[in-house]
């Protein structure tokens, strides 16, 4: 199972294991709070600072964005995990709710849909 939060949020005994997916580590979050950070994983810079979390470049954020995640060997980390059947929490420190680990889930059901 796949799960999104807040890497704020309280952690909770079902996150399994709990993946920051963000290129910069959020203030004030102790390396306790996360059990693997894949920084590799996150939109590149150029295509981080373009969308701004401008929902209206969603779409168009999220097909630049998985054409990235397609040529990105760190994805195999996680769709190692998912098959395993372990539960990940993707971890964010956006206060919107269009970012990108929104999106990587998205991408990552997609992968195991056509499985």
């Amino acid at each position: 199972m796949i799960k999104l939060k807040r890497v704020y949020d309280p952690i909770e005994r079902d996150d399994g294991i709990r993946i920051l997916v963000d290129r910069l580590w959020p203030r004030g979050i102790g390396k306790d709070k996360v059990d693997l950070w894949l920084k590799d994983i996150a939109p590149s810079d150029e295509l981080r600072k373009w969308f701004s979390h401008d929902t209206s470049k969603w779409d168009e954020f999220k097909k630049k964005y998985f054409e990235e995640l397609d040529a990105n060997p760190k994805i195999s980390v996680l769709l190692q995990l998912i098959k395993k059947g372990e539960n990940i929490t993707l971890l964010y420190a956006s206060k919107s709710p269009y970012n990108n680990a929104v999106a990587l889930k998205e991408y990552l059901e997609k992968k195991i849909l056509k499985q």
